[in-house]
């Protein structure tokens, strides 16, 4: 088995493990990749994802076993004084909230889960949603939680719920999110049960409100935990260890942990940190005591020197791993977490720029949203890690997450491959609940070597106003308080220039475009430190060469941006020659669905990625290559299959960085360029099929040929996966690209046909082809290829094994990618639960000295009139050796009604009987308060459960916990 604690990515490791890797791949395809990949292609890398370490021991994973139910459910009203009392009492939520409604109809869904993307894209709904519904839609899931952790800290952890959610536990409300970016962490403690108790977690999504302008999905989006701690525990985001640098060049970390308690008396703790290397050796050491009072939080602080660090840089991204364990009197361990860090400075100077361990650095970055094709804002874990590889192959360092907190395994992934960060507020509002929601973030991401600065707006109208400058003020200052190692920003489009503004209140000067306000402004504020947050808005449709309002396309050749932005050549142009200008943030590295501007319907994605919505490269990706790489590039563009156009001149670019470039066709030179600055070599071609091709030269020396091919006939399918191992989690998840081949396993950039998936052995979750236009569903199991590209999303199941996607297309031979799922870790995780149903509406009949007749059934007249029985409240009979008798009308639903169940009592006092429909059950002979069980067969006929007890003198009986109806296992 694989642990995911040594499956940390380090650059030994993906090295070491490319080269079997491959050849293995190669082994396992049926079509093995021995054509070159079409340019536009991910290069498969041939290693595992790494998995998220367990930074947090306590976490047991929650995703499985939710039901969903899309659409509003109404909550009856009140009728009469008993249900108007009783609806306004905690625990007794109503309407789908309540503890016994019955879910058994619903969906059974996996979190993370997008519900919006399921949706058909529909003229009539908001553009910039991807014209698709959102609504409300309900969750719930069942749990059961060991007796053992009766009397532990439990911690409920939503990760994200898009958009506006009110949470109940057990039919309290406990908790709202006023925001999908925002991780809830509720203290559900005081609400649980333990053992055959079951526990429900009810979520009423509203879909429908509105934090951004672009697709943000419905649902719970993001993973969910159970975090289960000792009551005097680590509270969550409780560690701070940012290093810093002393005068003399050693280095410390201090580290703050704050601790929490729900005991009932004060507890005294030691923290125990020790800072791990690189290799996994401990480095440094120390130990702390502390006092925290019932219900309370206090401190814990100490200091952990290190002379000579090795350093993070996005070049090389060395990660220590300070480890901070909470220990008892008796050195038992009470709490850890693993806390991944890094060595390095930042400085961003009015100058020069951005400085990263002492050393200028132009910072690369790219604007993204938090979406995909087939998953929507749902993003597995992997998946992350894949597009942070994509970005890295253009020679980006840098990510913005627009416009909201990111998910941390994009910071995971952020830390592990050396990309830098800026992390993004989303509501710009200083007042209480909003401004929690920025300390909230400042905490959990404070730690992380990749994030070097903090956002506090975007494009706010208010930012140039005296009020917006007083905003911004409160923002920042409650940064401050939580971080004072890294600059505040604000992306600003507008106000720069009046009396008092956003810009006076931060550390560093952001523009949203407004390039040619860059010397204007560094001319006044000198001593300002200035980036771009946001530049270039360039558009273009993969694979299209000619901006055609017919088709609803956007031509390539980096021409076309809105009036707002600049094209990729024009804005690095602007940017790259400023040294005093920090950054460039590309808007975007990816398309996203929705905000399909400036293409009208039916285009309901964008075009201003780099690269498409399957992470497919435009030519945009080869240009920012040769813009940005300092290792010689080279491409051609655009592919070489004109049929009809012979004669006809053909713009061709060369998209590189080296010194001299000769181009050539069928042999023949067309001419040679000399590379000026800012400049894209280009010519007019005469189209005639066959090879064109480029040579670089440096120093007069050929360095690198790119070349493309007039294609023949389709010959057959081609399946390249990113990796040919995947981990048996049953969360792994990675894309495979499909394209067309000709006879001579040349890649058919123009190709359109339909590609059918099957799968065995794991699940295909989402295609996808990259055209904006395209109306399919992205939960097929088909799709067509556009510009001769399409992708498949597969999952990998629990456990080990082999997974086997199969491609047809009309015509030619089935291709088959064989995948390897290796046996891995999952990590703590709750199980789902069988169908339950709690028992609350009991009735009891007066004591009585003689036993009363079980098998009797109460006429619903009369029995409304007995006396109301409610678990945990026992009754105390006035005279010796009583009886009574509880009853309950049952009636089997769901799975229950179908196979049959188990009726659980988990708590009786006294020595009772158990009768259901005049039969005798189950008896418990014990006066101690103990549990009774029985079978219910099948049956949808409403059963009448009747609990006999007997009274001695001075007892007290009756139902000491709740009662359930469990749903058998099959």
């Amino acid at each position: 088995m694989i642990d995911r604690r040594q499956l940390l990515v380090s650059s030994a490791l993906a090295g070491s493990a490319l080269s079997g890797w491959t050849s293995a791949f190669a082994a396992q395809t049926e079509n093995p990749a021995t054509a070159p990949l079409s340019p536009d292609m991910p290069t498969p890398l041939g290693h595992l994802p790494a998995p998220v370490p367990a930074q947090d021991p306590s976490l047991h994973r929650l995703n499985d076993g939710w039901r969903f139910h899309e659409g509003d459910i109404p909550v009856p009203s009140p009728r009469g004084n008993d249900e108007t009392y009783s609806a306004t009492k905690a625990g007794h939520a109503q309407g789908a909230a309540a503890l016994d409604y019955d879910d058994t109809a619903w969906a059974q869904v996996r979190v993370p889960h997008d519900w919006a993307i399921a949706h058909p894209i529909e003229p009539d709904q908001n553009n910039a949603f991807a014209y698709r519904r959102r609504g409300i839609g309900w969750y719930r899931r069942t749990l059961r939680l060991p007796a053992q952790w009766h009397g532990r800290f439990l911690e409920l952890q939503l990760g994200g719920i898009a958009t506006l959610a009110t949470v109940w536990v057990n039919g309290v409300e406990v908790a709202h999110s006023h925001s999908g970016y925002v991780q809830l962490n509720i203290d559900i403690t005081p609400y649980v049960s333990f053992g055959a108790e079951p526990n429900t977690i009810a979520i009423r999504v509203d879909g429908d409100a509105m934090e951004g302008w672009w697709y943000e999905g419905a649902g719970l989006y993001r993973d969910c935990w159970l975090a289960v701690r000792d009551p005097l525990h680590i509270a969550t985001d409780g560690v701070w260890a940012d290093p810093r640098q002393n005068t003399d060049g050693s280095w410390h970390v201090p580290v703050v942990a704050t601790l929490e308690s729900s005991a009932e008396t004060p507890g005294t703790a030691t923290l125990e940190a020790m800072l791990h290397g690189p290799d996994g050796r401990i480095v440094a050491q120390q130990r702390q005591s502390a006092t925290v009072a019932p219900l309370g939080q206090s401190e814990a602080r100490l200091t952990l020197p290190i002379a000579a660090p090795q350093m993070w840089h996005p070049d090389s991204p060395t990660l220590y791993t300070l480890e901070t364990r909470l220990l008892d009197g008796s050195g038992k361990l009470l709490d850890s977490r693993h806390t991944p860090i890094g060595f390095r400075t930042i400085r961003f100077d009015a100058q020069t720029g951005f400085h990263i361990n002492g050393q200028p650095l132009k910072i690369k970055g790219v604007c993204i949203h938090q979406d995909h094709v087939g998953v929507g804002v749902a993003m597995p874990e992997a998946l992350w890690e894949w597009k942070v590889r994509r970005l890295k192959e253009i020679g980006c360092n840098a990510i913005r997450s627009t416009h909201h907190a990111p998910s941390p395994a994009l910071l995971d992934a952020c830390d592990r491959q050396g990309m830098l960060v800026m992390d993004e507020n989303r509501h710009f509002n200083p007042s209480p609940d909003y401004l929690a929601q920025l300390q909230w973030m400042v905490r959990r991401d404070r730690n992380r070597p990749s994030v070097i600065m903090w956002s506090v707006l975007n494009e706010e109208p208010m930012q140039g106003t005296e009020q917006g400058y007083e905003m911004v003020r409160r923002l920042a200052a409650a940064v401050k308080a939580l971080d004072d190692s890294r600059p505040v920003t604000a992306a600003m489009n507008d106000g720069m220039f009046t009396a008092r503004n956003g810009t006076d209140a931060v550390d560093l000067v952001g523009f949203n475009y407004k390039a040619n306000w860059y010397d204007r402004y560094h001319a006044l504020h000198p001593d300002r430190p200035l980036t771009s947050t946001e530049d270039t808005s360039a558009v273009m449709t993969r694979g299209e060469w000619r901006t055609d309002t017919e088709r609803n396309v956007l031509g390539s050749y980096d021409t076309e941006a809105p009036e707002w932005g600049l094209t990729h050549h024009d804005s690095w142009q602007m940017i790259g020659s400023r040294p005093f200008i920090a950054a460039t943030f590309v808007w975007t590295g990816f398309d996203y669905h929705g905000e399909p501007t400036p293409l009208p319907w039916p285009a309901a994605s964008s075009s201003f990625g780099i690269l498409d919505i399957c992470g497919f490269g435009k030519m945009a990706y080869h240009l920012r290559r040769a813009q940005w790489r300092t290792e010689p590039v080279l491409a051609l563009a655009p592919h070489w299959d004109w049929a009809g156009q012979e004669g006809k001149p053909i713009r061709v670019m060369v998209l590189t960085n080296v010194e001299r470039v000769e181009l050539r066709l069928n042999g023949v030179t067309v001419g040679m360029q000399d590379l000026k600055p800012s400049t894209i070599p280009e010519w007019q071609v005469p189209y005639a099929p066959g090879r064109l091709e480029a040579i670089g030269f440096i120093g007069g020396k050929e360095v690198l040929r790119a070349a493309v091919e007039t294609t023949s006939a389709p010959a057959r399918l081609r399946l390249t996966a990113d990796r040919p191992l995947m981990l048996g989690t049953g969360r792994d998840v990675q894309p495979v690209s499909v394209d067309l081949l000709d006879t001579m396993g040349r890649h058919i950039p123009t190709a359109t046909d339909r590609v059918t998936f099957t799968i065995d052995g794991g699940e295909i979750i989402g295609v996808g082809n990259g055209d904006p236009n395209d109306h399919d569903s992205e939960l097929a199991e088909n799709r067509k290829l556009f510009a001769g590209l399409a992708q498949v999303l597969i999952r990998a199941p629990a456990g080990k094994g082999d997974l086997v996607l199969t491609a047809r297309v009309a015509g030619l031979p089935p291709a088959r990618l064989l995948i390897r799922v290796v046996e891995a870790d999952v990590g703590p995780q709750i199980a789902a639960s069988p169908a339950a149903q709690p028992l609350t509406e009991w009735r009891r009949a007066e004591f009585t000295a003689s036993a009363p007749d079980a098998a009797h059934a109460y006429p619903a007249s009369a029995w409304q009139h007995l006396s109301y029985v409610r678990p945990g409240r026992l009754e105390e009979a006035q005279s010796a050796n009583s009886f009574t008798l509880i009853q309950s009308h049952y009636a089997p639903r769901g799975p229950v009604a179908v196979h049959g169940g188990q009726v659980v009592f988990s708590g009786v006092s006294g020595r009772a009987q158990l009768w259901i429909d005049g039969k005798l059950a189950a008896r418990k002979d014990s006066e101690a308060d103990g549990p009774l069980q029985a079978d219910l067969t099948p049956g949808d006929n409403t059963r009448i459960l009747t609990l006999a007890l007997e009274a001695p003198a001075g007892k007290q009986v009756g139902l000491s916990k709740g009662v359930t109806v469990w749903a058998k296992e099959v």
